[in-house]
């Protein structure tokens, strides 16, 4: 009997652990489909766990319960199944290695103001690092202004990089996405605009090579991958955003 209390106090406190773990980007004003589907999974299974012997008696006396119950099991067994597979390819997605000196798409992201959020500028810095180590590599820039933006994101990209020691000229401004879709179709536009061909190297965060690939297969690119780390605490909501995200890509994202 004790080993089952400690047991389900162990379980309720990793599930409460959980909900606080996709609650905390909120904190820097950062909700979205990934947080609410991590609180609304944690705080389903602590609650099932608190009160396990209460769902337990019902289970023995409705059969019917018994049977959507088997039927909830089936689907969150198919889903962690599925989530799993997407993972393993996200994983390879993101370490796909960048080849030679090829282009440089910088997926845009928040700017606060004039100034790169701190996704956006781990971006920048490792597009600095690749078109440093390759100086005959060409960048675009990618990401349009948003509602609450004093520049667009291409433009504070742009801004960054020259800052650093990027000369200009080897910067090319797309400032009309609003999408990681129209980040890469815009940009595989402003390739054949200047005449450039060959591959494309994909500068995001790691969670969102998958899907950044998948859309470049899709406007005929071959891509490849600089990725960046997430900081720590907002891996886990935007990891599992990006399940939806990848789910959304393969099945109405194609056409």
């Amino acid at each position: 009997m004790r080993a089952k209390v400690l047991i389900k106090i162990f379980l309720a406190a990793i599930f409460a652990l959980g909900f606080i773990v996709f609650l905390a980007p909120a904190f820097t004003n950062i909700m979205n489909i990934g947080s609410l589907a991590g609180m609304a999974v944690c705080a389903a299974l602590f609650c099932l766990t608190v009160f396990w012997s209460r769902f337990y008696a019902l289970l023995q006396k409705s059969a019917a319960c018994r049977r959507i119950s088997l039927v909830l099991l089936a689907i969150a067994a198919a889903l962690a199944i599925l989530a799993a597979v997407i993972s393993v390819f996200m994983i390879k997605a993101a370490n796909s290695a960048p080849n030679g000196s090829s282009t440089v798409i910088v997926l845009g992201c928040k700017v606060r103001g004039d100034v790169p959020s701190l996704m956006l500028g781990q971006r920048i810095t490792a597009a600095y690092r690749y078109l440093e180590a390759n100086p005959d590599a060409i960048c675009i820039a990618s990401g349009g202004q948003g509602a609450d933006e004093l520049i667009s994101e291409a433009e504070c990209i742009k801004r960054v990089l020259v800052e650093k020691g990027i000369a200009e000229e080897r910067i090319i401004l797309e400032d009309k996405s609003t999408s990681t879709d129209e980040n890469i179709r815009f940009s595989a536009g402003k390739m054949e605009e200047y005449g450039i061909s060959g591959s494309v190297t994909i500068v995001t965060n790691e969670f969102h090579q998958l899907r950044a690939s998948m859309i470049a297969d899709k406007y005929g690119l071959d891509s490849n991958a600089v990725s960046v780390r997430t900081t720590t605490y907002l891996l886990p909501t935007y990891w599992l955003r990006e399940w939806f995200g990848v789910v959304y890509q393969f099945l109405f994202g194609s056409a």
